[in-house]
């Protein structure tokens, strides 16, 4: 007999703990029991301003360096994109389900570009190459529109 087809429902409320399902022998765990981040922050306190966006937490940012140090994740994208999928790394990240992995702010940078001021650079080149893209188009299309 055919069972009823089981339908994808979201549940209102959700018991879940991403530490039940990181193993006890993860390597993250290990170099979790070695590290000590807390004073980071007040730490790094006098390098950032008092005004503009606010920044990347700086605990967070170097979480996720050790995890793509020593996990061989050598594109910083990549790496957003693994903390972002993998549930041992966002334990070690101390990121929830909900957490985004980096600020919105940033707007598809990476941590480093933001770092070594790259950043401003590379949106105003993604511009114009979104623009002259955009003039191509539209030209292609006036030409064989007819």
């Amino acid at each position: 007999m055919l069972g009823p087809k089981q339908e994808a429902q979201g549940a209102l409320f959700y018991e879940f703990s991403i530490d039940d399902h990181v193993p006890q022998d993860h390597l993250l765990r290990s170099i979790e029991r070695f590290i000590d981040l807390s004073g980071i922050r007040q730490h790094l306190t006098d390098f950032y301003s008092h005004t503009g966006r606010p920044s990347i937490d700086p605990e967070l940012l170097i979480r996720m360096l050790l995890v793509g140090y020593c996990l061989g994740i050598r594109s910083e994208r990549r790496l957003c994109e693994e903390v972002h999928l993998n549930l041992a790394y966002r334990w070690f990240c101390r990121l929830d389900l909900s957490d985004n992995v980096l600020h919105e702010s940033l707007n598809n940078v990476t941590p480093s570009d933001v770092y070594f001021g790259r950043d401003k650079a590379i949106l105003q080149q993604r511009e114009r190459i979104k623009r002259k893209t955009l003039e191509a188009r539209r030209l292609h299309h006036s030409l064989h529109a007819t």
